[in-house]
């Protein structure tokens, strides 16, 4: 369309304005082609009318629709020119706080001069791994471009940095280097990342320096190359710098600094290592105090001195190094405040004893005569001789300043050169990324020859970016097969060729610098002779005689001619040389020999190379300018970029106060016309800006098509018939493969014609909304109005009827007709009375034989229930009785066993001490031997027998002492048992009652639970039948639906000539399709709703029916019903265009629906049909039953014949008590003979061995009798054990007697509806039995257990044999690698995980660590624990990136710390255990120590997995939490046309959706409980994904500006719901995971929530706790609206929610981090799990292992 139809009533306009460049004005009044005047209406409702030229159209630029404003990328724009670029980055930097904008391929940076929290290491992970344009702009995105090119296509690339001083040039190539330090890192322990981050505060101090513009100025061009390996990791890295300004160092205007290092190294001067420099106050010294102020607001230089040493260390530069720069630096500073005094005109002097002089000449070992001499003297050559000549005081000011530029020029070069030493690198560089920080064009008020060189750089790369944006255009036409146009643009070579070309400015410099007598007139007057008036780009100033000037391709610029050939030769007096070469300080005397090489004196005044050190010598035959040098390191850089691919930043300085995020539009115009912003925005215009996917464009301006137009199926097709039906000029657009081509102002258009069509369809959905309510008031007043008129009119006819006959007649008629009424009502009554007194009498006689009915009946049940009750009660008693009875009985039983038990511990003491006797009366005999032979020998050997004889009376009176003590403790142990005994039998009472209480009360709960479920069940028949009754309806109407369409499109055929009138009422009924289809959608939401409460219904019945039977509902299994229609039927279903089509699809649609409701029916009577039969044999189950029960009479008696039997067999049991009092009775006799045996060693001591052998061969005879009886308890005890197992065996039978008697019970309690008193009775009753045959079995059982202890006693007294396995394996020493290897290396945990128990690996290795400490060998258990922790340890370690294989092993390795814990014998841990357990506790060793190790390693395998769980759902959360659309109909993403860089798409990303991340977790929840892994761990597993997903989707969110919207914080809400849904599906309710997502839920609903008034603002800081005061505002200034209706967030209301945020304290951090990872514990869970039972499966092939 015509560029002039744009200017319509309600578009926007940009005029020029002279404070803010352009100006905002609403078009108020359509333009008309041909009128000279466009009316216009500005911002503040001031009215306009604009001149407009009508011949040549020039009408002021439109503006884009407010859609588009505030767009990630400038090129997106549908109008693209200079207002539209300036007004889109202040709404960005001013409303949203957005520094970053792209543009097209640069990077626009402004300066916010404040700090942002958007450069942490949270930020540059975010930003790792992301395309280009996916998140918000950034400087981290370019270096993640450029890092991700090189990786793709190992191709170089360059990073270039320009922009003003204090644009922020330094800060931007600074943040590039620490991103790639950062997402790079090297395995090496050199760390040369932080090396190459250190190089820069070094560069910095020296190089950079405050400015009117910037307090942290870079004075020299930068360009670094960091090198990679094939790996991609940080390897080293290289600098070159580019023309230092060396005049600063002796000059600097007011306000300004001198180099940062100088003003640092004062600071420092007190500290004692600095003493010997003679330093003091900045203030003191001429160089540094020229500007007036040496203090930067907030910096302090003392600390950044000591940062500056730091990086100095770090780069491995020594101490004696950097002290010798200290001291160069410091002779510097003296040097400029040495005194020249001078003599007369043409002659100075320097005092010998000045003491700066002084102070110089020490530092730098120098003479001081000589330097006094020096300064102040100069060598001129002639063609003779040499001559020597004083300097006037002038020059030798300038000759010291040019030695003190020249000094520190040198320093500069070596110490960079240094740093390129530290920064090499051994190994071949495989890549490189440079970052170049170099000067962005300057023009300032005086321009001399450094900003000539800095122009001159700047005109070289915009030439280089411009052929760069022209291939990347020309890349992107032939990628979408689009034919090529070459575009006009303003080349800028003619300038090149102007400074550099033969005969340019810069050679016809140097020819002057080479002149004896050149100077700057006869410079000028050749650049006026060749240049003015022959070349348009050079001109003459009208008022300055010694200037020029050159029209770049930023602006004009005006340069002064003087001081341009002093600059440009940079000379330094050959005298002064000397002097230096002289000099003791080896690092001065080294700056000035003779033997320098070519690179040197580049890198002095120019840049460095790394590789050739050295320096250029300053004889004049070899002797080169210095723009020369520069021309020459300029085309070895252009070389370099050319090479490489590049990226551009171009950075941006928003006012010249240093305000933060203000906004001065003239100064930005300026600076986006000097770095070739606007010349990027005007060739792409006048190509195809906006590109649009066909996608993008279909979902956009769906709006805009028609039904004819959604018919087709592809959209692509779609796209271009809709394009070519709504612009009408095909040179507007183009159609690509993937994209959509626009020129500029088509997508404005596009859009304009999009609200329009929702303008008009808000009218008309208003129009008929007011016209409802118009219409319904009205309906209202009618009805009102016709009610008041009836009564007017009747209230009238009454007025004119009315007269005195007529009343009379009315009056008559009263009297008479109340006469007859009163006679009819009479007549009526007798009649009521008549038949009232009838009814009375006989229901009175019916109530009262009823009454005397019941009476009677009462009478008979009560005396039935005295009966009933009394034989219960008796029945009752009984039970209890016999209950008791038992119960005694086995009291008894146990107390017999016990005192049996009690006995053979006796005998077995008796027997010791007869064995110790026996041994003191042969060791008795001897001596009385001994006795016998001294007697006869000598009188005095008897007086020693007679004594030791005495001695031995005395010993076996205190062992009978000893034997009475221990009687009498056995006694009270006795008593002590008793009690015990007692005490247990009263607990078992009260445990009896409570069982017996609880089984009742099941029996209650099951009888309503039966009957609760027949209740339903009826319920569900009736549901069933009323839904099958409405599907039949549903199918009639159908049907009928169907016959009349039938009858129409038959019609259709036979009427021609109606044809026209029928399309008409077709059209109309066309409208019912989508009410037919919705119809559709609900029957079958219906039917899903019914299957699903169906099968949770059956789901119930069956789980509780398999309880009361296994017999019923088995092979009930609930059918497919749902049918759906096929696609082409929906298809043709959806479709307007033809309404042939339409009907057939609505004839298929009823024969399907048909169809599915025939089968949906029969499937409903076939069903009905089952439960009939089910209910049938219900009823004949119950039949069976009640037989069952009659024969339950007979089982009972049989029971109670088994119980009286067994109780006869109980009898038994007195017998072993008259056992026990017979061995009572010979432990007596026994005291009593060993009690006589020592009254007679008393009275003689001769008969002592008679008696002893006596006695000995009696307790011989004693001992034979015990064992006898020991014998003939053994046989008795068979005996017993073999009637034990035949009761054992018959109650087994009982058992499962009474087990299938209690199912058929339980059987006939749910299902039988009628059961009389007496069957419930017996069901009580077999209960009781089956408790009282539960408790004779365990009685049996311990009986069984003590005969056994008794036999084993019997059989062995030494040592009891072992019939069971102890719960240990034996692992010899040889065969502990094949253990590692079979169980831990080489297990899978996905062959063998189903066919073992959870844990087996760990119960394995804890039974093998058992038998190394119950062998007691320190070294086999050390060997063993340190071989399994190793084995796990190599495992993890081996497959760190498998999931499954590490889950396997956290919940081994927890399972194996538990068993450590559980089996340590500490009571903490030993509270849950059984007996059986706390006996196999570890009994030799302490295992703490272990314990901690084996705790560590879990650790560090549960930060392994949540690793790789991160690891795998990372990818995901982005594109299924931001991007996928999970609300199908409700579209939240805003298409902008941006156009990405191609490379950024080179593979095709997977497609992630909610329901991936829901897979995702299922998968990990799945595995991990397969492995038996804990679920507290579990828990914190799932709460940790659960952050890490909230986490990088709200950081996602903070940067990225285009998801900020409504409808995305619902997308997010749905499928934060699905998130909670899952975890109440899993019963991880209580993990806290949902606590987490908390800060995301918040922002999802600041998303949605209203933001106008003052409430908002109250309720967002109220709901917004868990999201700080940065983060809150971040959002609202980064809100999107989707369309034009929604609206932006004002600033005010900004403020306001800032304001009010104020007093909360929670940080400035913007960012989450996504790596914290809360504190892991592992709960304390006992094993119920025996040992001893556990069975080793083949597959593990532990055969080695030996059970014990």
């Amino acid at each position: 369309m015509a560029v002039a139809e744009l200017y319509t009533k309600y578009n926007s306009v940009w005029i020029p304005d002279p404070d803010e460049v352009w100006q905002s004005a609403e078009i108020t009044k359509d333009y008309k082609k041909g009128s000279d005047v466009l009316h216009l209406q500005l911002e503040d409702g001031t009215e306009l009318e604009y001149p407009v030229d009508p011949v040549k159209l020039f009408l002021p630029p439109l503006r884009n629709p407010d859609i588009l404003v505030g767009e990630n990328d400038l090129t997106a724009l549908s109008y693209l020119h200079e207002p539209a670029v300036l007004h889109n980055l202040k709404v960005r930097f001013v409303d949203s706080k957005l520094i970053y904008t792209y543009c097209g391929i640069i990077l626009v940076a402004i300066n916010p001069y404040k700090e942002i929290p958007i450069y942490g290491d949270v930020i540059i992970h975010a930003y790792s791994g992301q395309n280009m344009g996916d998140m918000d702009p950034h400087i981290f995105a370019v270096a993640e471009e450029a890092y991700k090119q090189m990786a793709r296509k190992n191709r170089n690339q360059s990073i270039i940095v320009s922009g003003e001083s204090g644009a922020g040039k330094t800060v931007s190539a600074r943040y590039a280097m620490r991103y790639f330090a950062t997402v790079s890192k090297s395995s090496s322990k050199d760390c040369v990342e932080d090396k190459v981050l250190a190089s820069n505060p070094i560069t910095e101090a020296i190089g950079n320096a405050k400015t009117t513009r910037n307090d942290n100025s870079s004075r020299f061009g930068k360009y670094t190359e960091i090198s990679f390996d094939n790996r991609y990791r940080i390897i080293g890295a290289n600098m070159r710098t580019y023309l230092l300004e060396k005049s600063r160092v002796v000059f600097q205007t007011e306000s300004e600094r001198n180099y940062h290092i100088f003003y640092q190294l004062c600071a420092s001067a007190d500290k004692s290592e600095f003493k010997h420099l003679k330093l003091g106050v900045a203030e003191n010294f001429s160089y540094v105090n020229m500007g007036g102020n040496a203090v930067i607001d907030g910096v302090n230089d003392r600390t950044d001195f000591t940062e500056t040493q730091k990086t100095f260390s770090l780069l491995g530069l020594k101490e004696n190094f950097q002290m010798d720069i200290f001291k160069v630096l410091a002779g510097i500073l003296h040097l400029g405040n040495v005194e020249i005094r001078a003599l007369s005109d043409e002659k100075s002097s320097v005092k010998h004893d000045d003491h700066h002089l002084t102070v110089f000449c020490e530092l730098l070992e120098l003479k001081t005569e000589d330097m006094a001499y020096g300064l102040c003297h100069r060598k001129i050559a002639t063609a003779s001789d040499t001559v020597i000549k004083p300097m006037t005081k002038v020059q030798a000011v300038n000759a010291r300043d040019a030695l003190a530029k020249h000094i520190y020029s040198h320093l500069f070069s070596y110490i960079v050169d240094h740093i390129n030493k530290a920064l090499q690198f051994s190994g071949r560089q495989h890549t490189f990324i440079g970052v170049l920080d170099i000067y962005g064009f300057e023009t300032f008020d005086v321009n001399s020859f450094e900003q000539f060189c800095i122009n001159y750089a700047n005109e070289k790369l915009q030439q280089q970016f411009n052929l760069h944006v022209f291939k990347l255009e020309q890349d992107e036409y032939m990628k979408e097969d689009i034919p090529w146009t070459l575009i006009e643009f303003n080349d800028n070579q003619p300038c090149i060729d102007l400074i550099e070309a033969k005969m340019g400015i810069l050679e016809l410099l140097d020819e002057e610098c080479l002149l004896p007598l050149g100077t700057e007139e006869n410079w000028l007057q050749k650049l006026q002779n060749n240049f003015l008036n022959k070349n348009p780009l050079f001109e003459k100033p009208r008022m300055m005689s010694k200037a020029f000037i050159i029209q770049h391709f930023a602006d004009k610029v005006q340069y002064e001619c003087e001081g341009f050939l002093e600059k440009n030769r940079d000379t330094l007096y050959e005298e002064l040389i000397n002097v230096l070469k002289k000099s003791k300080f080896q690092l001065l005397a080294d700056f000035f020999q003779d033997n320098e090489s070519s690179t040197g004196s580049l890198n002095a005044n120019i840049k460095v190379r790394a590789a050739r050190p050295g320096f250029k010598s300053f004889n004049k035959q070899h002797r080169t300018t210095v723009g020369s040098k520069f021309r020459n390191s300029l085309h070895l850089l252009m070389e370099t970029l050319n090479a490489t691919t590049p990226h551009y930043v171009r950075c941006i300085k928003p006012n010249d106060s240093k305000l933060p995020f203000e906004y001065d539009s003239k100064r930005v115009v300026q600076q986006l016309r000097a770095c070739g912003v606007l010349e990027t925005i005007r060739i792409s215009a006048q190509s195809y800006p906006s590109r649009w996917t066909y996608f993008e464009f279909f979902s956009r301006y769906r709006i805009l098509m028609s039904q004819h137009d959604l018919a087709i199926n592809d959209k692509k097709q779609i796209c271009k018939e809709v394009l070519q039906r709504l612009i009408q000029d095909p040179n507007q657009y183009h159609f690509g493969k993937t994209k959509i081509f626009f020129r500029a102002g088509q997508v404005a258009y596009l859009e304009k014609l999009r609200a329009d069509r929702l303008r008009a369809a808000s009218v008309t959905i208003q129009k008929n909304l007011r016209c409802w309510i118009q219409r319904k008031k009205f309906l209202e007043l009618k009805r009102a109005t016709a009610v008041i008129q009836q009564y007017v009119r009747g209230q009238r006819a009454i007025r004119h009827v009315l007269n005195a006959t007529t009343l009379k007649q009315a009056w008559a008629a009263v009297i008479i007709q109340k006469h007859w009424r009163r006679f009819m009502v009479c007549r009526l009554y007798q009649l009521v009375l008549v038949a009232t007194v009838t009814i009375q009498s006989h229901t009175r006689g019916w109530l009262a034989r009823r009454q005397y009915n019941k009476m009677v009946k009462d009478q008979k049940a009560l005396v039935i229930q005295k009966h009933v009750r009394a034989w219960l009660v008796r029945r009752r008693y009984q039970s209890i009785r016999r209950f008791v009875l038992n119960i005694q009985l086995s009291f008894r039983v146990k107390q017999l066993h016990k005192k049996l038990e009690e006995q053979s511990k006796e005998n077995k003491g008796l027997l010791e001490r007869l064995t110790s006797l026996s041994t003191l009366h042969s060791a008795d005999t001897g001596k009385f031997q001994k006795i016998e032979e001294e007697l006869k020998k000598t009188m005095t050997q008897k007086k020693f027998i007679e004594d030791q004889m005495k001695k031995s009376k005395a010993k076996t009176e205190q062992t009978l002492s000893e034997l009475r003590k221990e009687t009498l403790s056995l006694q009270a142990q006795n008593e002590k048992l008793k009690q015990q005994h007692q005490e247990q039998t009263q607990e078992i009472k009260k445990k009896m009652e409570q069982i017996a209480q609880q089984h009742l009360d099941d029996l209650e709960r099951e009888e309503r639970q039966r009957r609760k479920l027949e209740h339903n069940f009826q319920i569900q028949k009736e549901d069933y039948g009323n839904q099958i009754e409405a599907l039949n309806d549903e199918i009639k109407l159908l049907q009928e639906e169907r016959i009349q369409l039938q009858e129409k499109i038959q019609e259709e055929y036979l009427a021609n000539e109606s044809l026209r009138k029928e399309m008409a009422q077709l059209t109309n009924e066309a409208l019912i399709i989508p009410k037919l289809k919705g119809d559709i959608a609900t029957l079958e939401l219906k039917k899903q709703g019914l299957e699903m409460c169906l099968q949770n219904q059956r789901k119930e019945m069956r789980e509780k029916m398999e309880e009361i039977t296994q017999q019923l509902l088995g092979g009930l299994e609930g059918e497919e019903l749902r049918k759906r229609l096929s696609p082409e039927d929906m298809e043709q279903l959806n479709e307007d265009g033809e309404l042939w089509l339409a009907y057939e699809g609505l004839k298929r649609a009823s024969r399907v629906m048909e169809l599915h409701i025939q089968s949906q029916k029969e499937n409903y009577e076939k069903e009905i049909e089952e439960l009939s039969f089910k209910i049938d044999h219900l009823s004949e189950d119950t039949t069976r039953l009640q037989q069952k029960f009659q024969e339950e009479n007979h089982i009972n008696e049989n029971i109670r014949l088994d119980l009286t039997r067994l109780a006869n067999e109980n009898m038994v049991i007195p017998e072993l008590k008259l056992q026990i009092l017979e061995l009572q009775k010979e432990k007596q006799e026994i005291e009593n003979h060993l009690k006589g045996q020592v009254v007679k060693m008393k009275e003689k001591m001769e008969e002592v061995t008679d008696q002893l052998q006596g006695n000995l061969e009696e307790e011989g005879l004693q001992r034979r009798l015990l064992e006898s009886e020991k014998d003939s308890c053994a046989k008795e005890n068979v005996e017993l054990l073999a009637k034990v197992r035949k009761l054992q065996n018959e109650n087994t039978q009982l058992l499962n007697r009474t087990q299938t008697d209690s199912t058929i019970s339980n059987r006939m309690q749910q299902e039988a509806s009628q059961l009389t008193m007496e069957n419930l009775d017996l069901e009580e009753q077999l209960d009781q039995k089956e408790k009282q045959i539960r408790k004779l079995q365990n009685q049996i059982k311990s009986l069984t257990k003590t005969a056994e202890k008794v036999n084993q006693t019997n059989a062995n007294l030494n040592q009891a044999v072992r019939k069971e396995y102890l719960g240990m394996l034996e692992c010899k020493t040889e065969d502990e690698e094949k253990l590692i290897k079979n169980l831990i290396l080489d297990l899978k945990p996905r062959g063998v995980v189903v066919n073992m128990i959870p844990g087996l690996p760990a119960y394995i290795m804890f039974m093998c660590v058992r038998y190394a400490d119950d062998s007691n060998d320190a070294d086999m258990l050390k060997s063993m624990m340190n071989s399994l922790i190793g084995g796990i340890k190599e495992v993890t370690k081996n497959h760190n990136e498998d999931f499954e294989i590490l889950s396997f092993w956290l919940s081994n390795s927890v399972h194996f710390l538990n068993c450590l814990k559980q089996y340590s014998g500490e009571e903490e841990f030993m509270k849950h255990n059984t007996l059986q357990q706390n006996n196999q506790c570890l009994k030799n060793f302490d295992l703490s120590e272990y314990r901690q190790i084996l705790s560590d390693l879990a650790i560090h395998i549960y930060q392994q997995v949540i690793q790789v769980m991160e690891d795998d759902l990372q990818p995901m959360i982005v594109p299924g939490m931001l991007e996928h659309e999970s609300l199908q109909g409700i579209s939240s993403m805003k298409p902008t046309g941006l156009r990405k860089r191609s490379s950024s798409f080179l593979d095709e990303v997977e497609q992630y959706t909610i329901s991936s991340i829901l897979q995702q977790l299922s998968y990990y929840y799945t595995t991990m409980c397969q492995h038996g892994t804990d679920t507290d761990l579990i828990k914190q597993a799932i709460k940790q994904l659960f952050f890490l997903i909230g986490a990088i989707t709200l950081n996602n969110l903070f940067l990225r500006k285009d998801m900020c919207s409504c409808r995305k914080g619902m997308q997010i809400r749905c499928n934060i719901s699905y998130l909670e849904e899952w975890l109440k599906e899993k019963n991880m309710q209580s993990s806290s995971a949902k606590e987490t997502l908390e800060s995301l839920s918040q922002a999802a609903w600041l998303l949605q929530v209203n933001k106008t008034t003052d409430d908002d603002v109250k309720e967002i800081s109220e709901r917004c706790s868990s999201l700080s005061s940065v983060q809150i505002v971040k959002i609202l200034n980064s809100y999107t609206p989707i369309d034009d209706f929604e609206k932006r967030v004002a600033p005010s209301f900004v403020r306001k929610v800032q304001s009010q945020l104020n007093s909360r304290e929670d940080g400035s951090t913007l960012i989450i981090d996504a790596k914290y990872h809360f504190q892991v514990t592992f709960p304390f869970n006992p094993s119920s799990q025996a040992l001893e039972t556990i069975q080793i499966p083949s597959s593990l092939k532990l055969n080695f292992l030996t059970r014990i």
